[in-house]
C-alpha cells in the first residue's frame, strides 16, 4: 500500500497528491511515470511524476477527475492510501545544455513538464516556460515552475489570466523575437499536434510527451502504440517522449476517441 501524506485542490476536477513511495522516489527521473490502481480490481491508471522528494521518499502525482477510476483517486484523503503504484515506467527525458528552451504545458500538462523544466534549467539552458488553459482557474503548478523558469508566459482562452490566445501564439511569440534551440510540449493531443507543425515551419526540434490509452504499461497489450516516423511504436516503453515532427497526430487522436 502506498499511503497518500498531501492532497491539494488545484480545481474542482484536478487535484495533488503526495504519496508515500521511496523506491520509486529515489529512482525516477524527468519524464518517467507510474501506473496507479485504487482498491482490489481497480482500473490501471497511468500518472506522470510530477515531482519527487528523496528524503521525504515521496512522489507527486497530479491527478483530472474524468471517469470512475480516477474520481475514486480523487476521493481519497491523506492517511488514505493507493493499492499499487508501479514504476517508474517508460523512458527518462533527454535533457542536455542546447541554449534556450522553451516548455509549453496545456492544462494537466503542466505536472509532467515541471520536472523538464527544473532539469533543463538545472543543465544550464535559458527557459521560457508558456502555460495555457482554458481560464485561470485552469492554470496549475504556476509557482512552482517559475523559480526554474528565466521567464513565464501565460496564455488563456478567454483572457481571465495573462494573455488572450491559444499557447501556439505564445511560442511563436518567442520563436520570432529570439533564437529557440528547442521545444517541449505537454498537454492534450490536439494542443501538441498544432504546437508541433507551428514550430516545423520555423525549424525548431521539438519533444512531445503523448498520452495515449494505457492498460499494462510494458508494451504487451499494444493499446498505447502510435506512429512515429512510419514506425509503431509503443508509448509506454518506447516514450512516453517522442519527436513531435514525427508523430501521426491524426491517427493518434483518432484511437483516443476510441471509448468515446
Amino acid at each position: 500500500m502506498f499511503r497518500i501524506l498531501e492532497k491539494e485542490h488545484f480545481s474542482e476536477n484536478v487535484m495533488k497528491f503526495t504519496v508515500e513511495a521511496p523506491q520509486i522516489a529515489r529512482s525516477r527521473r524527468p519524464g518517467h511515470f507510474v501506473i496507479v490502481r485504487c482498491g482490489e480490481g481497480g482500473e490501471r491508471i497511468p500518472l506522470t511524476i510530477a515531482d519527487a522528494d528523496t528524503e521525504r521518499g515521496t512522489i507527486t502525482l497530479v491527478v483530472q477527475q474524468v471517469g470512475v477510476s480516477t474520481r475514486k483517486i480523487c476521493a481519497l484523503e491523506p492517511g488514505d492510501e493507493l493499492t499499487d503504484v508501479v514504476g517508474p515506467l517508460g523512458q527518462a527525458t533527454h535533457i542536455a545544455k542546447v541554449g534556450t528552451v522553451v516548455c509549453c504545458g496545456g492544462g494537466v500538462g503542466v505536472a509532467p513538464l515541471l520536472p523538464i523544466v527544473k532539469a533543463m534549467k538545472q543543465a544550464g539552458n535559458r527557459v521560457v516556460t508558456v502555460l495555457a488553459a482554458r481560464t485561470r482557474d485552469l492554470i496549475i503548478l504556476e509557482d512552482q515552475v517559475r523559480p526554474w523558469s528565466d521567464e513565464v508566459v501565460i496564455m488563456t482562452d478567454d483572457g481571465s489570466y495573462g494573455r488572450k490566445g491559444l499557447v501556439t501564439e505564445g511560442v511563436e511569440d518567442v520563436i520570432r523575437r529570439e533564437k529557440v534551440d528547442q521545444v517541449v510540449t505537454i498537454g492534450p493531443a490536439v494542443m501538441m499536434k498544432f504546437v508541433a507543425k507551428l514550430t516545423e515551419r520555423y525549424g525548431v526540434p521539438t519533444m512531445c510527451s503523448l498520452n495515449t490509452i494505457m492498460v499494462d504499461g510494458t508494451g504487451m497489450c499494444g493499446a498505447c502504440r502510435v506512429t512515429v516516423g512510419g514506425r509503431t511504436r509503443f508509448v509506454c516503453v518506447d516514450g512516453p517522449e517522442f519527436d513531435a515532427h514525427q508523430v501521426d497526430f491524426d491517427e493518434m487522436l483518432m484511437r483516443l476517441r476510441s471509448y468515446n
